[in-house]
């Protein structure tokens, strides 16, 4: 079985299937609402999709929910998927600021 892509993806997919079951649907009707295959919406609702920006924003259509709702708070490194080099603004105006003084 597949894993979640990121800790954002789980919990994007987690307030998705939160709204869908709040209407009382499908996940055949959210899915067809929003122009998908169902098998792409299971994906979402498990963490394991990386939705495009264009997705979230059908999926919000359709669940009826401003697609900020969604996606609020879903930032910070925990939320992103390992990687071997994470670098931020943070690390470059650190890097920049080091570079200036030498």
């Amino acid at each position: 079985m597949p894993e979640t892509r990121s800790r954002a993806a789980e919990l994007f997919g987690a307030r998705v299937r939160e709204a869908r079951l709040a209407l009382g649907l499908s996940q055949e009707d959210i899915a067809h609402l929003a122009d998908m295959h169902v098998t792409n919406y299971g994906r979402v609702e498990r963490g394991e999709a990386n939705s495009e920006l264009h997705t979230i924003v059908r999926l919000a259509t359709a669940l009826n929910v401003d697609p900020a709702t969604l996606v609020a708070g879903l930032y910070g490194a925990e939320m992103l998927p390992e990687r071997t080099h994470a670098y931020s603004v943070a690390d470059f105006l650190a890097a920049k600021k080091a570079a200036g003084k030498k």
